[in-house]
């Protein structure tokens, strides 16, 4: 493991969630939730009794967690060749057709500030503002200062673990981890006729319909409906 790996671990084990957001990843739309970070300034040690906190607030927006198989993540484009070699393992391990939900997330941040108070303070009065205004979407995390985001990303980890088994009950409930003969599931089908339905209102990226189409292998299947929604209007 080389400094920079250990330099990692060190943040991430030193990172803590103080403050849970009350609710859950939603199963079937888009989960928008605030966070404040909370770190010590790096430059710390080199001030003698320094008592300032660094908040940093923005939003960490998950989208609606998709059913997905390791064939699919194959098929996505921006994987090493290490993480490639890993999903040829699961295809090999647990079959092409085995159900997974698939999160993506991105991050907004917004505001920077620094005050003259202990992190403890911080909190304190942070916890005060968030019962106050009832925010069911808020957290506070305690992070690392030049691995700030670092800290974002296990805090993102956690509370995806925590939603997982609540998000495949629900699709479960509702037949969407169902595959059909040619291993898709149902889940995929269903985006599949959301993005017709917005290319053909357009209001989609029809380059989009296509990729996810061919990334489930299915681009043939629909290849006549797929083009019809171009046909008049030259």
């Amino acid at each position: 493991m080389d400094i920079d790996d250990e330099r990692i671990r060190e943040a991430v084990q030193h990172t803590e969630t103080l403050r849970l957001p009350k609710q859950s990843l939603a199963t079937f739309g888009t989960t928008n939730i605030y966070y404040y970070l909370l770190t010590e300034p790096s430059y710390r040690e080199l001030v003698e009794n320094a008592a300032e906190t660094v908040i940093r607030e923005g939003r960490v927006i998950a989208e609606r967690p998709r059913v997905v198989t390791p064939y699919y993540l194959s098929r996505l484009q921006g994987f090493s060749a290490e993480a490639q070699r890993y999903l040829d393992m699961l295809t090999r391990q647990q079959g092409a057709a085995s159900a997974g939900l698939f999160y993506s997330y991105r991050n907004e941040p917004k505001e920077l500030t620094i005050v003259a108070d202990r992190l403890l303070s911080v909190v304190d009065r942070l916890n005060a503002e968030i019962d106050k205004r009832g925010d069911p979407l808020t957290c506070i995390v305690k992070g690392e200062d030049d691995l700030w985001d670092v800290s974002l990303m296990k805090f993102t980890f956690e509370i995806t673990r925590n939603s997982v088994r609540d998000n495949l009950s629900q699709m479960g409930a509702r037949g969407l981890l169902k595959m059909d003969s040619r291993g898709v599931p149902a889940d995929a089908r269903f985006r599949i006729e959301e993005l017709f339905r917005k290319v053909e209102a357009g209001h989609g990226e029809p380059h989009e319909l296509q990729e996810e189409l061919e990334r489930w292998d299915l681009f043939t299947e629909y290849e006549d409906r797929f083009f019809n929604l171009f046909r008049g209007k030259r």
